[in-house]
This record gives C-alpha cells, structure tokens and sequence, in this order.
C-alpha cells in the first residue's frame, strides 16, 4: 500500500507558474510507473504526464514544452513544474503512482487531487 498526497495547487493568472508536489507515504522506487492526471469540470479525466521507472517521459500534446515531471526516488516524491499556464489547464490534478502488488501484477493508487485554476 502507498499513499500519495498532493501539494502545491492554486489560482494562478494566465502564463504564471506552479510546482505540484506528489509526497508517497513509502519507497517509489520500486513503482512502475508514476503519473500525473487532470481532470476539468465536465470532463474525463485525461493524463498530463506519465513517467517510468526508468524515467522515460510521455507527455500530453497540449501541455509538451511548458510543463515537466520530475521523480526524486530519495524523497520519496514526484514533482509537475507547470510554466505558461492557460485558463484551459484549469482542473483537479491527481498524482498515481503503479506498483507491483506481487504475482506479476500492479496496482495503481491515486492520491486525493490538489486544484489548480487559471483565471484569463
């Protein structure tokens, strides 16, 4: 079992800046993956930025080139530097995280969502 717990959410003006945090209760180090989703009023949730054990990075298109994930596996932590914000990246951001559960299998845990908005 992990548990993750997101930080770092707020009201930002458009092309403003924020740093999410996603702090793991244990080690992330053996995690297969870890990610970080977004989810609008109205909408799916849809993923931001998926990164893997060994660190290969997938990003969404609409967010490539403004935002970038970082994982500290001494701290334990998994950071999402968002730069050039727009209204349109408004949403609840969750943190996951896919560990092995035993028997070749993974589970994915979730954390509790921090908001971020961007007002025009």
């Amino acid at each position: 079992q992990v548990q993750l717990v997101e930080s770092g959410g707020g009201l930002v003006q458009t092309g403003g800046s924020l740093r999410l945090s996603c702090a793991a209760s244990g080690s992330i180090s053996s995690a297969r993956g870890m990610g970080w989703y977004r989810q609008a009023p109205g909408k799916q949730r849809e993923a931001v930025v998926t990164i893997t054990h060994i660190g290969s990075t997938n990003y969404a298109d609409s967010v490539k080139g403004r935002f970038t994930i970082e994982r500290d596996n001494a701290k334990n932590t998994v950071f999402l530097q968002m730069n050039s914000l727009k209204p349109e990246d408004t949403g609840v951001y969750y943190c996951s995280a896919a560990m092995p559960v035993g028997w070749g299998s993974v589970k994915v845990f979730w954390g509790q969502g921090t908001q971020v908005t961007v007002s025009s």
